[in-house]
């Protein structure tokens, strides 16, 4: 599998004699399986930038791409140089192409300005294949005067074109395309790490470099781990930059470098890291790109959290993940282990179960409890290829890609403000009624959350069934009564509830009687009484002070008749003023009412 990384996994120093300012070389692609690189690209130059050079410099070359009918191309890149402070608009077989990045470059001695440019064209030679390719428009005849180039042998344009391509008979290896715009003379010494050869077998390292002179060979090396490397008779040993191409042996590239170099006996076989050195004691020349190929065997593990799943109000979380494998050169074994942090701390752990293919994944689940030391919101860290101490078993392509991490909040259900009793005069035998219709904005913490319904039981509440209809106007008949409340917020609910109250409110006695059985009046009702002071006891007197009828909440209301001394039902009492005297035995209610009444038929 292929991945682009745009990070560096190899270190850099350049010993500087007073000489450039540029861009470091670094790591641009990398890709890992059954893969391999070729070159091909071509001069603007007529002749080597000496002496006898006409300062000429075309705007337009070709060269041939032939590949293999099994090989697929996966990547192709772009590169054209020149002197001068850049051309940065060309066209690649009549389509017009422009510079992605750009690289610059100043030699200091002589404070001359050199270019190079990179675009992306795939998706161009993957459609085009195996065929003659054309660049044109590349153009710095302009600062050939300006800069006065030619004097000092230092006017040059060229382009390139790298291909890394796949086929399922190549061995699996690891391809790096490293690029930037560096130079020597003196030294440049690149450190490439994060390897681990198990085959040094064709392991191989290409250059694109531009402005090498054939005739210049002072002290010009190119080393592998302090290993002098060559490939005669193109590249000799004292002479690497020559104007030379090692995939067509063409040996008149004026001023630039196509070259390939085997170094499988410059690696060894369990190597973690390899030390490059580029050399030269006069010939000024500039490194564009360096590409590797070795067979580095290795698993890639990554791993990311795909799911996070909570209950409401509970410190246990089940998380789903999955290792993949997929940026690698071998299978990952199983029993890698996965090390979960929370803000930090070390929490769990777990291990792969199976061997994970290249390419594959293994996905699983575990369930945290989180401790309660830990706030709301949080850190979740998983990382794979390590023990609990952030140290791991396997050597891997990349080491530094083994984290995933989410912020996790818990989910909390919403805040309630506490209600108060809500209380109503008892209509008898503690019966009620009630208006709590601004209760849905009052127990509200949060104006953020949803009010839902009132309910008379906490189970309608959970099942959110048999809401209550009508707030403003609701009968209980009994109290207390507990009403529940269902608030929620965006993941929870919370169920709260207060109570409905009654207490027995004073009576209103209505002191007009008219016993004539027209269904007004017809007997002394007095209104908040029965049922409410169920311990009441009414006595009435006519006006001379005669107890003539005594009562309680077992018998009728009085209409007229008398129960007590002497008798007269009312049909014969008569017209005449009652006197009253109503004792409601309640607490609340020490004294006795006392009044007038009035009778008549």
């Amino acid at each position: 599998m292929k991945t682009k990384l745009h990070y560096l996994l190899f270190s850099i120093i350049c010993l500087n004699f007073g000489l450039i300012s540029a861009q470091n070389v670094a790591l641009y692609s990398q890709f890992n399986g059954r893969y391999d690189f070729t070159f091909l690209g071509n001069t603007m130059n007529v002749a080597e930038n000496t002496g006898n050079d006409p300062c000429l410099i075309l705007t337009s070359s070709d060269a041939t791409l032939l590949l293999n009918s099994s090989d697929v191309i996966e990547n192709a890149y772009l590169y054209w140089a020149g002197s001068g402070t850049g051309d940065f608009d060309v066209t690649l077989n009549s389509q017009d192409i422009t510079a992605q990045r750009t690289f610059a470059l100043t030699q200091q001695s002589s404070g001359k300005p050199f270019f190079s440019a990179f675009a992306d064209v795939t998706s161009q030679v993957q459609a085009t294949g195996s065929a003659n390719y054309t660049l044109s428009n590349l153009d710095v005849s302009s600062f050939l005067n300006a800069f006065d180039y030619c004097n000092n042998g230092t006017n040059f344009a060229g382009w390139a074109l790298v291909i890394i391509y796949k086929n399922n008979v190549l061995p699996i290896n690891q391809v790096n395309v490293y690029d930037g715009l560096q130079s020597v003379p003196s030294v440049l010494t690149i450190s490439l790490s994060s390897l681990n050869v198990v085959d040094n077998t064709d392991a191989k390292i290409g250059f694109v470099a531009w402005e090498g002179d054939r005739n210049i060979q002072v002290n010009e090396t190119l080393t592998i781990n302090g290993n002098p490397i060559s490939n005669p008779p193109l590249n000799p040993v004292n002479n690497a930059f020559n104007g030379t191409n090692s995939f067509t042996g063409n040996t008149t590239l004026y001023n630039m470098d196509l070259d390939v170099y085997n170094i499988q006996n410059n690696i060894n076989i369990g190597d973690t890291s390899a030390q490059i050195q580029l050399t030269s004691g006069q010939d000024f020349v500039m490194i564009n790109t360096i590409v590797t190929k070795l067979n580095s065997q290795l698993p890639d593990a990554t791993i990311v959290i795909d799911n996070v799943l909570q209950e409401c109000n509970s410190k246990i979380i089940n998380v789903n993940f999955t290792v993949s494998n997929f940026n690698a050169t071998n299978e990952l074994i199983s029993g890698t282990p996965i090390a979960i942090y929370v803000n930090g701390q070390f929490l769990n752990f777990t291990e792969t179960t199976i061997p994970i293919p290249i390419g594959g994944s293994w996905s699983s689940t575990i369930s945290l409890v989180i401790p309660d030391t830990i706030p709301t919101n949080f850190t979740l860290l998983f990382v794979v290829d390590d023990t609990g101490n952030g140290t791991g078993i396997r050597t891997e392509l990349l080491e530094n890609n083994n984290t995933f991490s989410q912020i996790i909040t818990f989910l909390l259900s919403p805040n309630a403000n506490p209600l108060l009793p809500l209380n109503s005069c008892n209509e008898g035998l503690t019966k009620g009624t009630f208006n709590f219709g601004n209760y849905d904005q009052l127990v509200l913490e949060n104006t953020s959350d949803t009010f839902i319904h009132y309910y008379e039981t906490n189970v309608d509440a959970n099942n959110t069934t048999n809401p209550i209809l009508n707030p403003t106007n609701y009968t209980s008949n009994a109290t207390p009564k507990e009403i529940f409340i269902r608030i929620e917020n965006e993941n929870c609910f919370t169920i709260t509830s207060f109570l409905l109250t009654t207490n027995n409110c004073p009576p209103t006695v209505y002191n007009y009687v008219s016993a004539n059985n027209d269904g007004a009046n017809d007997v002394f009702f007095v209104k908040g009484l029965r049922d409410v002071f169920i311990n009441f006891d009414l006595q009435i007197y006519n006006r001379w002070g005669k107890l003539i009828w005594t009562g309680n909440n077992n018998s009728p209301d009085w209409d007229g008749f008398s129960n007590e001394n002497f008798r007269f039902d009312s049909s014969n009492s008569p017209k005449s003023t009652f006197y009253y005297i109503l004792n409601l035995n309640d607490i609340d209610y020490l004294e006795p009412l006392m009044g007038w009444l009035y009778f008549t038929k």
